[in-house]
C-alpha cells in the first residue's frame, strides 16, 4: 500500500513539474520575439546597442535574424518573423500593399557610398554622379563586387546600373558574392575592387579594410529604414504585443536618441540619422 502511495505522490509530483514546465515553456515563447533585419543593422554594430535597450525595458527578448532585406521580407511573408527593419522602399511598399505587413514606419536613414582600393584604377574619385562613376566602372573593366543577394543594397545597386545602361550581370569584371555587406566589403578589399555599401557598415570596419569612399553625396544613394510588423491577419501566431513593442520602441525618442549618437565616440561621426515622424 505505501508502495502504491509513494508512486502515487510521485506521479503527481511529476504531473506538477511536467506543467510548470509546459506553461514556462509558452510564456518563454509569448516573451520571445523573431526580428528578420538586414546585415547592415547588425555588421555596423547598432543592434549590439538597441536589443539590449529594449530587451530591459519591456521585458521581450529579441532573436535577430540579419539576411538581406529581401529574405527579411520573405520571412514575413511565410510568418517566419514577427517584426521586420529594413531597407528597400520598393519591396517594402510590395509588402504592404500584398497584405503581407502592417504599421510601415520610418526609423532612420544613412547614405550609400562606393568604395575601392586608393588606387582608384578606373578613376572615379570625386565623381558627382553615381551613374557616372558605375560607366566608369564598367568601360574600365575594374572589378566590382556585388552582393547578389536580393538585400536592400542589392536592389539599389540593380537600379543604379539600370539607370547608368550598362548590364553588368555575365561580365567578366562584376562578381556576386552572395555574402552580407561586411564579408561583401571583405572581399571587395582582398580583390581590391569596387562596391556599393552603406556607409555605417564601411566606417564600423574601416581600419581594417583598406577601401576608400570613392563616390558620396549623390541624392540616389540614399539608404532609408522602415520599421513593419508582420500582419496577424495572415498569420495569426505572430507575436503581435511583441512585434507592437519592439517597432514602437525604435521610432521612440529614446531609441531615436540612440541611433542619433551611435558611432560618433567610437568612429568620429554617426552611423544613422534618426527620422521619426518626419515625412520620407
Amino acid at each position: 500500500m505505501k508502495y502504491f502511495k509513494s508512486l502515487s505522490v510521485f506521479c503527481v509530483a511529476v504531473l506538477l513539474a511536467l506543467t510548470a514546465f509546459a506553461v514556462s515553456t509558452v510564456n518563454a515563447a509569448e516573451k520571445t520575439i523573431i526580428l528578420a533585419t538586414t546585415t547592415s543593422t547588425q555588421d555596423s554594430g547598432l543592434l549590439d546597442v538597441l536589443i539590449p535597450a529594449f530587451e530591459k525595458e519591456s521585458g521581450f527578448m529579441v532573436k535577430a535574424i540579419s539576411v538581406g532585406s529581401g529574405q527579411a521580407m520573405k520571412m514575413g511573408e511565410k510568418g517566419e518573423a514577427d517584426v521586420l527593419l529594413v531597407h528597400s522602399p520598393d519591396a517594402e511598399k510590395k509588402f504592404v500593399a500584398e497584405g503581407f505587413g502592417i504599421n510601415r514606419r520610418l526609423v532612420m536613414h544613412n547614405d550609400f557610398v562606393i568604395v575601392g582600393p586608393s588606387s582608384d584604377p578606373a578613376k572615379i574619385k570625386a565623381d558627382k554622379s553615381s551613374k557616372d562613376a558605375l560607366k566608369k566602372i564598367a568601360a574600365a573593366g575594374a572589378l566590382f563586387l556585388s552582393r547578389g543577394d536580393n538585400s536592400g543594397t542589392h536592389a539599389l545597386e540593380k537600379k543604379l546600373w539600370k539607370s547608368a545602361g550598362i548590364a553588368a550581370e555575365g561580365q567578366k569584371w562584376y562578381q556576386q558574392t552572395g555574402l552580407g555587406m561586411g564579408e561583401t566589403l571583405n572581399v571587395a578589399a582582398e580583390k581590391k575592387g569596387y562596391t556599393i555599401t552603406d556607409r555605417g557598415t564601411y566606417l564600423s570596419l574601416k581600419k581594417r579594410l583598406g577601401l576608400v569612399i570613392l563616390v558620396e553625396g549623390d541624392a540616389s544613394l540614399l539608404n532609408i529604414y522602415h520599421v513593419i510588423e508582420v500582419n496577424p491577419a495572415k498569420w495569426p501566431k505572430v507575436n503581435v504585443a511583441g512585434a507592437k513593442a519592439f517597432a514602437d520602441f525604435v521610432v521612440s525618442k529614446k531609441a531615436q536618441g540612440i541611433i542619433k549618437t551611435y558611432g560618433i565616440e567610437k568612429f568620429g561621426s554617426p552611423l544613422f540619422f534618426p527620422d521619426a515622424g518626419n515625412k520620407e
